[in-house]
């Protein structure tokens, strides 16, 4: 998921792709520990893509915080 796409959402539908993306990294991660990934380098792209999420999240609630 690109930043761009990212910034175009509000925040709920922020907040439910993060609710998404971490039930997606639990699986992979219990994938992991059970049997071989297919692609193990999703563990990290899905890590990234929910940095990205926080990042937006918490530049929006310091942009609120600093507009009052």
């Amino acid at each position: 998921m690109k930043i761009t796409e990212i910034r175009e959402k509000d925040d709920t539908a922020l907040n439910k792709e993060l609710v998404e993306l971490r039930k997606q990294m639990f699986t992979l991660r219990t994938q992991a520990v059970t049997q071989k990934l297919e692609d193990p380098s999703k563990l990290g792209k899905l890590r990234r893509d929910v940095a990205r999420v926080l990042t937006v999240l918490n530049e929006r609630k310091r942009k609120a915080i600093a507009a009052k």
